[in-house]
């Protein structure tokens, strides 16, 4: 990119929902990320962070609490034209400062495609098996899970 792009990360609202399922559903199509109704988006709207530039959503990410300080990253997307302009990375280091600020300790992770994003910004690569409670909930959803080729990734802070 060599524009400067003014990106803006906050907390999703009510309104930002059908944004949100936009964004989603090109990745829907593409099994990257589980289908998600716009009343469901907007029922768990909380959970969700929106990266605007000039006041359009062009990206979403989600966090869901499992308990126990443990957390997903999900729903992570970003508009396809402006995959590699800091979108994505904007809006997991504001989830993760913003849990910093909530509580002492931590443990953040996310099913990916792409480890190396999460890398990056300082998860670990680790065994799905850590994650029962994902599997439980969502994986036995998922249209690949028994091919699944995600890597699981883990950041934890305070321990």
């Amino acid at each position: 990119m060599n524009k400067q792009l003014n990106i803006k990360v906050r907390a999703a609202i009510s309104e930002d929902a059908a944004a949100i399922k936009k964004i989603l559903d090109v990745y829907v199509v593409q099994q990257i990320v589980l289908e998600r109704s716009e009343e469901d988006i907007r029922s768990y709207i909380k959970n969700f962070v929106v990266a605007e530039i000039d006041g359009v959503c062009q990206g979403c990410c989600a966090v869901r609490d499992f308990g126990n300080n443990l957390l997903e990253v999900r729903s992570l997307a970003v508009n396809a034209d402006l995959i590699g302009a800091g979108i994505g990375k904007k809006m997991v280091n504001f989830i993760i400062e913003r849990l910093k600020a909530e509580r002492p300790q931590f443990r953040l992770f996310a099913l990916t495609l792409r480890p190396d994003f999460f890398q990056k910004n300082g998860f670990k690569i680790v065994e799905m098996s850590l994650f029962p409670e994902k599997i439980w909930s969502d994986c036995a959803k998922c249209p690949k899970k028994d091919c699944c080729d995600e890597v699981a990734v883990l950041m934890e802070h305070g321990y």
